[in-house]
Order: C-alpha cells, then sequence, then structure tokens
C-alpha cells in the first residue's frame, strides 16, 4: 500500500511540472485571486477524476486477466509506462479552448472544478493514474497518492503565481519525471512485481 501510494505521489508531482493543468492554476489564480477556492476546486476535480481513471485502470485488468496471460498484461504495462515516459518529455500548452471563461454565475471554486475536471481528461496525470492503477493492487492509495502528486505540483502555483512557475526547472523535472516512468517500465518489463487483477 505504501509503496503504490508513495510511487503515484512522486510520478504524478513530477509529470504534473509544467503539465497543462498546471498552466491551468496559474490561469485561474491570476484571474479569481482566490487561491483557497481555486485549490479545494482542484482537489475535488482530480479526486474525481483519478477515481474514475483508478476504477477503469482495475476494470480492465480484471477484465483483461480473464482473457490474457498475465505476462501480456505485465508487458502491456511496462510499455505503457514506456510510453509515459516519451509522452512526460513533451511540453504541454494551454490552448485557447482550455481557459477558463469567467462568468459572473460561476465562482472560483466551480470554475475550477469543471475546468480541471474537464483539461484533465485524457492528460498525462490520468493516464498514469489508469496505469498505476492496473499495476498496483490498492486502488485508494493509488488515488490517493496520485492526488497528493497533483496538489504538490499546483498548490504552490496557485499560492504563489507567477513567482514560483517562472524559477521553476520544468525541463530537468520532465527529464526526471520521464526517467521515473521508464524505470517502472523497465522495472515491470523484467517481471517485477504484482499485476493486480
Amino acid at each position: 500500500m505504501m509503496q503504490a501510494f508513495l510511487v503515484s505521489t512522486g510520478l504524478v508531482a513530477l509529470a504534473e511540472i509544467g503539465d497543462k493543468t498546471q498552466l491551468l492554476a496559474l490561469v485561474l489564480a491570476s484571474r479569481f485571486r482566490r487561491p483557497w477556492a481555486i485549490i479545494a476546486g482542484i482537489l475535488v476535480a482530480t479526486l474525481a477524476n483519478h477515481a474514475l481513471a483508478g476504477a477503469i485502470g482495475r476494470w480492465a485488468t480484471a477484465f483483461l486477466a480473464d482473457y490474457i496471460e498475465p505476462d501480456w498484461i505485465r508487458w502491456a504495462l511496462a510499455a505503457g509506462f514506456v510510453a509515459m515516459a516519451a509522452w512526460t518529455l513533451i511540453p504541454d500548452k494551454l490552448d485557447e479552448d482550455d481557459k477558463p471563461r469567467r462568468k459572473r454565475a460561476a465562482g472560483a471554486f466551480v470554475t475550477t472544478l469543471v475546468a480541471f475536471f474537464l483539461v484533465e481528461i485524457g492528460d498525462k496525470t490520468q493516464v498514469a493514474t489508469v496505469a498505476l492503477a492496473a499495476r498496483y493492487p490498492d486502488l485508494v492509495a493509488v488515488v490517493a497518492g496520485t492526488t497528493l502528486g497533483m496538489m504538490l505540483a499546483n498548490a504552490p502555483v496557485v499560492l504563489l503565481g507567477h513567482k514560483f512557475a517562472d524559477r521553476l526547472p520544468t525541463g530537468g523535472v520532465r527529464y526526471t519525471a520521464s526517467a521515473c516512468f521508464l524505470l517502472l517500465g523497465i522495472y515491470l518489463a523484467m517481471g517485477s512485481g504484482p499485476i493486480t487483477g
């Protein structure tokens, strides 16, 4: 349980540096200037999104275990983590479509909740959550870890704004996150550790 929590926290915290959702946190902080409401919105959106992603990872592994040999599942997960390593090296940009439109009816919390949940769909950290939930048997530890990783990366950006974001060595962090995903992929390919199912 502790390994699943720590690996999930570390991988997602590193992968989130310079990610599109971190850029969104910066935009929301500058638009609303209500850091605690924004942080609460990020927390709730991440919990919902990652719980769904984790459930999909667990379900897919359990479903596939009835039809596919465990070694094939292991190889598929290993390949997924290696692909995540490559994807992490590509810097994200926040598109105009991803930026929230400020509406009077929705405050900072609701805007953050909706924007974060939607932008996180198909994002690196959501895909990582699916893979981690497929890898580790403790879904709660994985979701708690990935959520904490998101909060560790995004809360300081919301609280400190541009001053903090401009000083992050995003290139170095991206390479470190990529290396971690690659090592986890190699670890799985070598037949180490349990696969859930």
